[in-house]
């Protein structure tokens, strides 16, 4: 039984696993993306995704500690002051698998492995109608012959009488506001 041992073995010694692993997270955050079999796709991705929450803490330790995954200090570099300020309000999956297909010469099923790059979006809020469509078309022909007698009044209208009313020596109404009355 495999209890508590995760990850594929991949026909490879652990320590050759992971020095393969090491040298595939490098390139990984180096270039950004990656083709390589499903099988090291997947346990790349869970590596990668761990040094980009270390990135994301951002102080020393975690510094050190990718540092001694990671064999190149600029990928390092690179991790911490431009990969991890990307996914400061992302909560985890970093990483995007895509299935290419099979290799030619050995049929192994091909993945391409690369960082998520667009943002966070709100969810678009709903549009409401501004009237709803009637049941029959008896309401309709009523709703649509009210529209039509029904006069209509605008800002326009409203504004000359106003403007009439102060003319005539009536009171302004922006006299009634406390703020000039000071």
């Amino acid at each position: 039984m495999r209890h508590n041992n995760a990850g594929k073995r991949l026909g490879r010694t652990t320590s050759h696993r992971i020095a393969m692993y090491r040298n595939m997270v490098t390139s990984f955050l180096n270039h950004e993306r990656i083709t390589t079999t499903d099988a090291k796709a997947k346990g790349l991705r869970s590596i990668a995704e761990k040094m980009i929450t270390l990135g994301k803490k951002g102080d020393l330790n975690a510094m050190r500690q990718a540092a001694s995954f990671i064999r190149d200090k600029k990928v390092v570099t690179k991790l911490f002051t431009t990969i991890a300020p990307r996914y400061a309000e992302r909560a985890g999956g970093y990483t995007r698998i895509i299935k290419l297909g099979i290799r030619p010469g050995d049929n192994a099923p091909l993945s391409v492995i690369e960082l998520v790059e667009e943002t966070i979006q709100a969810p678009k809020a709903k549009k409401k109608t501004a009237a709803k469509k009637p049941a029959t078309k008896v309401a309709a022909k009523a709703a649509s012959a009210a529209a039509e007698t029904a006069p209509v009044a605008t800002a326009n209208d409203a504004a000359p009488a106003e403007e009439a009313e102060v003319q005539q020596g009536g009171k302004d109404p922006a006299e009634d506001c406390e703020a000039k009355a000071d």
